[in-house]
């Protein structure tokens, strides 16, 4: 299952809040903030979806990731890897480096994760 943007959106909130009330993922948006009735909206699907969980204090809830940022992220670009480059990680790569403007630095940091990598591989 994936999330929409806005939810994606609070997500990235609450990943790095790792617990929150409903008046700290508020403060963490910036100007202009969502309405907090789009907020719990959000939250509602987002829990019908299996991704956030909540405790309850009183009548308030503390709201909690079900799922970890990097796996949510590594099932979509193995998706788009699937889905959009017949599921060619080279196709991709190739992809990735010519049509994202990445200086020779970052280049060469890409070159350097490859390569340890590869000695992981080899062992």
């Amino acid at each position: 299952m994936q999330l929409s943007n806005s939810e994606e959106q609070l997500m990235e909130h609450l990943w790095k809040l790792e617990k929150a009330f409903m008046k700290d993922l508020l403060k963490s948006y910036p100007k202009p903030k969502p309405a907090t009735t789009t907020v719990a909206t959000l939250l509602k699907r987002m829990i019908d979806k299996k991704f956030v969980a909540y405790n309850e204090f009183g009548n308030s809830r503390e709201y909690f990731p079900l799922v970890n940022k990097e796996d949510y992220f590594s099932k979509h670009v193995n998706g788009l890897i699937k889905n959009f480059f017949n599921d060619s990680a080279s196709q991709f790569a190739s992809f990735f480096t010519r049509e994202t403007n990445l200086t020779e630095k970052e280049l060469e940091d890409l070159k350097k994760i490859i390569d340890v990598e590869l000695q992981k591989k080899r062992k």
